[in-house]
């Protein structure tokens, strides 16, 4: 199959490279300095031209570009897509609308979204393998094309309404940048605390957390003060925030109100305890 890459992001490098191992052709359009690095350190033996050549030939283009980029880029690029091929965003956020010059042009429309986080083009050649992959489209054949293609990238396909995406986008957003941003607290804490290592100190912890919530799932594997209905602790934990890192404090509630949630909807704390861990919570944050 010939695949034109418009845009050659962390993503769609990855992906290239995994379908060129898998037979296609693939042809790299020409868009900024970035596209022209990576086709020269990572796709070096396939074509870079103009989009408009790149296009022109192409059973189906992927646009991997920044989600603000996407309707614009499918406009530019529209024009120049046979009649009959196929279009596709890697963006897990933004709908099929976005493609809307492509479909009023006669092609074919969907998109595919890799479920993983993707630092580095090498960190995406390394975890693109056994992903799984998001596919949002109109039409069965959509659905196929976006299936074969994630699968022959080596990812898992799985079907994703075009209706769900913000939602879906967000709880990924919860699954990865949002437990990153907790690391970065829990660094910063630890810091304070004294430790001259806290990253290497507190990740068996963390990954132990992550491993028994594969395990057992999230709200069996919640431990601390909170599910504990412990709240001479939590008030603790929260004097010592306010004095040695006041900013953290809004955080910490926060978090402690959605483990409270859990901890009550699976039935691991008593009306008590909850009222108990309730009280402490609102003389921090109202």
């Amino acid at each position: 199959m010939r695949i034109a890459v418009v845009g050659a992001g962390r993503v769609a490098t990855a992906l290239a490279v995994g379908w060129l191992s898998a037979g296609h052709e693939i042809s790299v359009a020409r868009h900024g300095e970035a596209t022209e690095r990576r086709h020269r350190d990572f796709l070096p033996q396939t074509s870079l031209s103009a989009a408009d050549t790149a296009c022109a030939q192409a059973e189906v283009v992927v646009l991997g570009v920044p989600d603000d980029m996407i309707a614009q880029v499918c406009e530019e690029v529209a024009p120049h897509v046979p009649t009959g091929a196929s279009m596709f965003h890697l963006s897990g956020a933004t709908g099929l609308d976005a493609l809307a010059a492509a479909r009023e042009a006669g092609i074919n429309i969907l998109s595919i979204h890799p479920l993983q986080t993707f630092p580095t083009v090498e960190a995406a050649l390394a975890t693109v393998p056994g992903s799984p992959m998001a596919v949002t489209a109109l039409d069965e054949e959509s659905y196929g094309l976006g299936e074969r293609l994630s699968r022959d990238a080596g990812g898992e396909p799985f079907r994703l309404s075009d209706e769900a995406k913000p939602l879906y986008h967000a709880a990924a957003v919860f699954a990865s940048n949002y437990l990153i941003a907790v690391m970065a607290e829990a660094e910063t804490l630890f810091a304070a605390a004294g430790l001259q290592e806290p990253l290497s100190s507190f990740m068996p912890l963390a990954r132990a957390s992550f491993d028994n919530a594969e395990r057992f799932g999230p709200a069996n594997a919640l431990t601390g003060p909170v599910v504990r209905g412990d709240g001479v602790t939590v008030r603790r934990n929260l004097e010592a925030l306010a004095t040695h890192a006041p900013a953290a404090v809004a955080a910490y509630v926060s978090l402690a109100r959605v483990v409270l949630g859990i901890a009550w909807d699976s039935g691991r704390i008593d009306a008590d305890s909850r009222a108990d861990i309730e009280e402490v919570l609102f003389q921090w944050n109202g």
